[in-house]
């Protein structure tokens, strides 16, 4: 009975010891008292309590005092609670501070827990990044059409990132202010002489305005001339221009057709109307021959002068004189 009995005690006190180790980190506690960290034993407890991993705290403690900077345990904890990235933030300060970069713990955690790498931001504003452009397309007064590609060199804006615009910002601020400049130029030939000048005038627009970036320099990487789009405007406009008269002299042709066709229509209609009146002469002139109007003789002198006036009419006529003569 005191073989099972001594096995149990040991047990009981090796999961104790386990159980105390892991709540009380004694060797965090050692590392940070010969790091010249002030914490306690106690304060280590409650961060097990709290649910915030001891060596995360004590770790940026050492890191944080050994660079000379004032940060305390109940900073790093609220950090921590609220979802942010520790180590990258004390990274990110101490990384400023060698670099002379003005960056507190208030602005970098807010950095931190809005969504942006601080580390990489600083690291940003220590070497400035060069961001290439998409090919941008411009016409110049002349209407000949340039595409350029620029090389935009920016640095981060530590006091801009919570907020700021990002890089598709500027890389869209610098296509506008490229086209507005090629747009001004009178020949596309003075701007291929002087690039330079979007540069300048790009510049000038202080395009870094409200984003987290400060614009160090811009640079034309190259320029290619296009197609002539004046032209090719002048072409499509004189087509369309063409195809708009061609259009209208159809409808004048046609309204034309459309009118001859009434014409014709009313000369068919008065011819009708003609025949039907001559097809009422015979019967006027039996109704006067009965009613004693008219008499045998007024009827030959008719037919006499009817017969006078066709000679009349084949005789004025060329052909009919033509035969007269060689008779």
């Amino acid at each position: 009975m005191q073989l099972p009995f001594i096995l149990l005690i040991i047990g009981g006190s090796f999961i104790f010891i386990l159980f105390f180790l892991y709540f009380v980190p004694v060797n965090l506690w050692i590392t940070a008292v010969f790091s010249n960290v002030k914490i306690s034993i106690l304060n280590l407890i409650l961060m097990r309590l709290r649910k915030v991993p001891p060596s995360i705290v004590v770790n940026a403690m050492i890191n944080s005092t050994k660079s000379g900077l004032n940060i305390t345990t109940n900073e790093i904890e609220t950090h921590f609670l609220a979802g942010g990235n520790v180590n990258n933030v004390i990274k990110a300060l101490i990384s400023a501070d060698k670099a002379n970069i003005p960056l507190t713990f208030k602005m970098a955690t807010a950095i931190d827990l809005a969504g942006r790498d601080v580390a990489d931001a600083v690291q940003l504003s220590v070497n400035p990044r060069v961001i290439d452009t998409p090919p941008v397309s411009a016409v110049a007064k002349n209407g000949i059409q340039l595409i350029v590609r620029a090389r935009v060199t920016v640095r981060a804006n530590i006091n801009q990132l919570v907020g700021g615009a990002g890089e598709e910002t500027i890389l869209a601020r610098v296509g506008e202010g490229i086209v507005t400049t090629i747009g001004s130029a009178f020949d596309h030939k003075t701007v291929l002489e002087n690039p330079d000048k979007i540069s300048k005038t790009v510049l000038a627009k202080g395009l870094d305005a409200g984003t987290a970036f400060e614009i160090l320099s811009i640079d034309i990487a190259d320029i290619d001339v296009s197609e002539n789009i004046g032209a090719k405007l002048q072409t499509e406009q004189a087509s369309a221009d063409l195809k708009v008269a061609q259009a209208k002299a159809e409808e004048r042709r046609a309204m034309a057709v459309a009118f001859e066709q009434e014409m014709r229509a009313k000369a068919q209609e008065a011819r009708a109307k003609v025949i039907e009146a001559e097809a009422q002469i015979p019967l006027a002139m039996a109704e006067a021959f009965r009613a004693g109007n008219l008499g045998i003789m007024d009827y030959y002198k008719l037919q006499n002068v009817q017969a006078d006036t066709a000679m009349r009419e084949s005789i004025a006529k060329p052909g009919n004189q033509g035969s007269d003569k060689k008779g």
